[in-house]
């Protein structure tokens, strides 16, 4: 394909306006175009003369397809997670790999402990019951609940989003214990939280756990039937992090034991989700406890206009950058 005269800009997917925020960084230096892709197979012989790829998360770049790229200088992961572009791939074709990981700290953190609350509470199992007129117009539909006041709150994952977490739980009067053998010493004490020195140790603590870590082969289904069987009776599970890190298929058997009291996820290994997937079989069953304690959001913890501004800027600045020869931040390979 021949290369055209002025660089192109291609967003591969999920943004599908008329570009005035991309196009207001870019005009002077690049056409910026929305492909509105679905699948990776949706990008064969579109974005072959690429100069930078704006990706976000309803499809990967595999290897096959970043080694047709012709003379492509950068692609940005318009997000936090990089788990769905190959960066080893591109770091062999000589393309940098950015993402944007400062866009939504405080809003999928506020999603975490906004789920805790409407979990923990009972708001969301009382409301689902009331509504269809299942049961007595009373609180003992969600008895026991417990104050949340010395509970403990398990985070996996002590990055942004998670320390940010952490401190809204404090705020709550919650102990907060996390797991992350990434994190430095000392962590711990600069933000007056409690550290384990394994998985298992926070599980078998957390009256809730809630995921704040990337997709990697080391944390791909790292909470399945196995772990939330070591969790507390009666406890909660949040994921806001990526889909990958659970195996959902645990969780309906999970809740209608009682070992889970309730679970709300944003994420899921694939989506859109399937109808037969059975989490959200059971999710969509009146009769199922699934019904009245599983929330399911479509991955949209990040998402506030504000913050969905920030990633559009951010991903349009760092190929600006690219274009014009100069360095670029969060590169990830």
């Amino acid at each position: 394909m021949a290369h055209a005269e002025r660089p192109r800009v291609y967003i591969t997917d999920f943004i599908g306006d008329d570009l005035t925020v991309e196009r207001r960084v870019l005009a002077e230096l690049a056409e910026v175009q929305a492909l509105g892709a679905q699948r990776e197979e949706q990008l064969d012989g579109r974005i072959e003369d690429a100069s930078c790829l704006m990706v976000y998360h309803f499809l990967g770049l595999s290897a096959k397809t970043i080694h047709r790229l012709q003379h492509c200088k950068l692609i940005v992961r318009c997000g936090v997670g990089v788990d769905n572009v190959d960066r080893a791939a591109a770091r062999q074709k000589g393309i940098i790999v950015a993402n944007v990981p400062d866009y939504g700290t405080e809003d999928v953190a506020d999603t975490a402990i906004g789920m805790l609350l409407t979990l923990t509470r009972g708001t969301h199992l009382l409301n689902s019951r009331l509504r269809p007129n299942t049961g007595p117009w009373s609180y003992t539909q969600a008895a026991p609940l417990h104050r949340l006041r010395g509970r403990t709150f398990g985070v996996v994952g002590m990055g942004r989003i998670g320390t940010a977490a952490a401190h809204r739980a404090k705020a709550l009067g919650m102990n907060v214990l996390f797991y992350d053998p990434y994190v430095s010493d000392g962590w711990e004490r600069a933000h007056a939280v409690g550290r384990v020195e394994t998985l298992n140790h926070l599980l078998a603590q957390a009256d809730v756990l809630s995921l704040h870590c990337p997709a990697t082969p080391e944390t791909i289904r790292m909470i399945a039937a196995e772990q939330i069987g070591r969790m507390p009776r009666g406890s909660f599970l949040i994921n806001t992090a990526r889909g990958a890190l659970l195996d959902t298929a645990a969780i309906p058997a999970a809740i209608r034991s009682g070992q889970l009291a309730g679970a709300a996820i944003d994420v899921l290994p694939l989506e859109p989700p399937l109808p037969n997937d059975p989490l959200v079989e059971a999710w969509r069953t009146p009769d199922d406890p699934c019904y009245d304690r599983v929330i399911l959001t479509p991955h949209a913890a990040f998402y506030c206009e504000q913050g969905l501004m920030d990633i559009r800027v951010k991903a349009s600045e760092a190929c600006r950058k690219a274009l014009l020869g100069e360095p670029v931040r969060n590169v990830v390979n």
